[in-house]
């Protein structure tokens, strides 16, 4: 008897994969952080770092040339650690107001969920929030039918994405070896990274995703035209992040997992 190898274990996102389509509660949280610091920002300086650890992408965005630029014109000299200190706490207080209303389930993601638990694999999740946001959205997910069989927070571990140590604590805790039998599902490139460098499965989601930055409505009412060239411009960029597989919408992760398991976990030509 032939064994045949096996998808164990699939770790999600969180904002902007599983809850909170288009990611915007971080999101709109930053544009109101810096526009009240005197330097505002646009929504897509705000994305782009979107997925690493909250202080980190504050940092990476004062890093940013125009904002850098911005900064200094204001304020008279370059943005220091004390700056980033100073925008992230008012961040945090900004996003703690609003974080209870982002956690609505994508569409998909509940039956997606039950679906890959029913066969066996297990759930878990990795996040750019930090354990005190996440002791807020945890209790409203699981009340609206998400709860992963194991999460952690980008502050619980030495470093947060792209490093892989918030997907080797998952491997630890649900027991699972070895990492080809893993996919990390997400909606930025810090996902993708965060995976390659963990060596698990790339799975990158479009529909909902921070990189699409489409509210629901916004995305269902679009011209069909528009949303095509919208999504193929996400996908190009999951693409440069190396993602190994591009999914139009969580629904569709299934089969990839059919996919990966006919080719034995090794990765073919496609």
């Amino acid at each position: 008897m032939t064994y045949k190898e096996r998808i164990k274990a699939v770790i999600f996102d969180w904002a902007g994969t599983v809850i909170d389509y288009g990611c915007f509660a971080p999101m709109h949280a930053f544009i109101q952080t810096f526009e009240e610091a005197g330097v505002p920002i646009t929504i897509r300086e705000a994305r782009i770092p979107m997925g690493l650890l909250k202080w980190d992408h504050i940092h990476t965005i004062l890093q940013m040339e125009r904002v850098k630029s911005e900064w200094f014109a204001t304020f008279g000299k370059e943005p220091v650690k004390e700056d980033v200190d100073r925008l992230y706490v008012r961040f945090e207080a900004v996003l703690m107001e609003s974080l209870q209303m982002y956690t609505d389930p994508i569409p998909g993601a509940l039956e997606t969920v039950k679906q890959l638990r029913e066969a066996g694999i297990a759930i878990g999740s990795t996040t750019g929030y930090t354990s005190g946001m996440m002791a807020v959205i945890v209790p409203e997910a699981k009340r609206k039918g998400y709860s992963p069989d194991f999460m952690i927070a980008s502050d619980q571990v030495k470093a947060g994405r792209p490093y892989p140590y918030m997907i080797f604590q998952n491997l630890v805790e649900l027991g699972i070896y070895p990492p080809k039998s893993v996919i990390k599902v997400g909606d930025t490139v810090s996902d993708m990274h965060e995976g390659r460098n963990a060596g698990v499965w790339t799975v990158a989601v479009i529909l909902g995703s921070s990189e699409l930055g489409l509210t629901q409505a916004e995305a269902q009412s679009m011209h069909e035209d528009e949303l095509a060239e919208r999504m193929n411009q996400t996908r190009l960029t999951f693409e440069q992040a190396g993602a190994d597989y591009i999914i139009g919408s969580i629904a569709q992760l299934p089969a990839v997992i059919e996919e990966l398991e006919r080719s034995g976990l090794e990765r073919v030509m496609r």
